[in-house]
């Protein structure tokens, strides 16, 4: 069993890195935060095995308490392990800041400093991350993190303030630190003297770039167009979007198309995939009869008992394909095949569409013909 503390453990890469941890056999994991009595940390120190050193100040209402939050706390960590006569591995997130003349860039630098002289003294390992803008789930709003800050006002439609929007970031995704963290717990092979480490998938792009994006993901409920999440970035962002949800606000309303047949919903669309429907019909109801020329449709029976008759419009032969809810399949439409789609229950049935492209009224591809 090992035993791994983590200092700064209720902070936000302290969340996520021990919701990752508590998975894992073997692992015994051990919690310090700032706000800790000071005295419980060398028992903790006793029993670890190896530390990540997450708890930092970083909005402190006293310049000095940069210090003390920051360089008196790894201090105190060091000469308590020497104490101990004990020579464990450190994980130390830093910043990129401490790479700049201010007075928290400074006093993440002094950490490092301090961190250095514990690994050539001792020959242990050390490893510090400069990590740039961190973002994810359970971020906070307002207080490190532009996309925390960000994601939590646009979502609740708040006022948000861009001082330079032609100002680039650097980003780095929560669950990337974590996994970075966790292939080097083992250490095999590592060179000792290496103290600097990198988290290997960084994103870059504009404050004005990042704002226009949270928007366009808070506007999918409008317009319901899905943005491109094979990109990566994109995929990240509204995962950390949808965590900075008021919880009333989890749910949304669709627009209702009705009719005498029953109604119709657009659900999702995508300039990629196309969009996602469903549709209500009661009992009776045919639907369809039209074809089209390119555009693609599947159609799948979630309640109830229907048949899709489908005729290739230079033929006379109807296909007809039985479907319900009793066994879930999908019906492929091809073009050039009229269709239709006829309610056989006693009560409404309920079909979920997809097409492979998104309607447009303006070239709608879609031909009246009887079947």
């Amino acid at each position: 069993m090992k035993t791994i503390l983590i200092t700064g453990a209720e902070g936000f890469i302290g969340k996520n890195l021990v919701e990752v941890l508590k998975r894992h056999e073997g692992l015994e994991i051990k919690k310090f935060d700032i706000q800790d009595d000071i005295h419980a940390l060398e028992s903790l120190l006793e029993n670890a095995d190896l530390i990540f050193h997450l708890a930092g100040i970083n909005r402190p209402e006293k310049v000095e308490d940069f210090e003390t939050g920051n360089v008196g706390l790894t201090d105190k960590i060091v000469k308590l392990l020497e104490k101990l006569d004990k020579s464990i591995p450190i994980f130390f997130s830093s910043s990129i800041q401490a790479a700049l003349d201010n007075p928290y860039g400074k006093s993440k630098k002094d950490a490092e400093d301090v961190l250095k002289v514990y690994s050539k003294k001792n020959r242990a390992r050390v490893h510090i991350f400069r990590l740039p803008n961190v973002f994810g789930k359970w971020s906070r709003p307002n207080y490190n993190s532009v996309v925390a800050t960000l994601c939590h006002n646009i979502s609740r439609n708040l006022e948000i303030h861009i001082s330079d929007e032609n100002r680039e970031l650097e980003l780095v995704y929560i669950d990337d630190v974590v996994r970075t963290f966790l292939t080097l717990i083992p250490g095999d092979g590592e060179d000792i003297d290496k103290i600097y480490y990198e988290i290997d998938r960084v994103f870059r792009l504009t404050l004005g770039e990042l704002a226009e994006k949270i928007y366009r993901l808070r506007d999918m409920r409008e317009t319901l167009v899905v943005p491109d999440f094979d990109d990566d970035f994109m995929r990240c962002l509204y995962a950390t979007y949808l965590s900075f949800l008021d919880q009333k606000d989890f749910k949304y309303e669709l627009e209702m198309k009705e009719d005498h047949r029953g109604n119709l919903a657009e659900i999702l669309k995508s300039h990629h995939f196309g969009q996602i429907f469903v549709s209500k019909s009661y009992k009776g109801v045919i639907r369809g009869n039209h074809y089209h020329n390119t555009k693609i449709e599947k159609f799948c029976v979630v309640k109830g008992k229907a048949i899709i008759r489908l005729r290739n419009i230079f033929e006379e032969k109807i296909h007809s394909v039985y479907v319900s809810d009793e066994n879930m399949e999908v019906v492929d439409i091809p073009p050039g095949y009229t269709h239709s789609v006829e309610n056989l229950s006693d009560g409404e049935m309920i079909v979920l569409f997809w097409a492979n492209e998104i309607f447009d009224p303006d070239n709608p591809d879609t031909y009246f013909e009887k079947v």
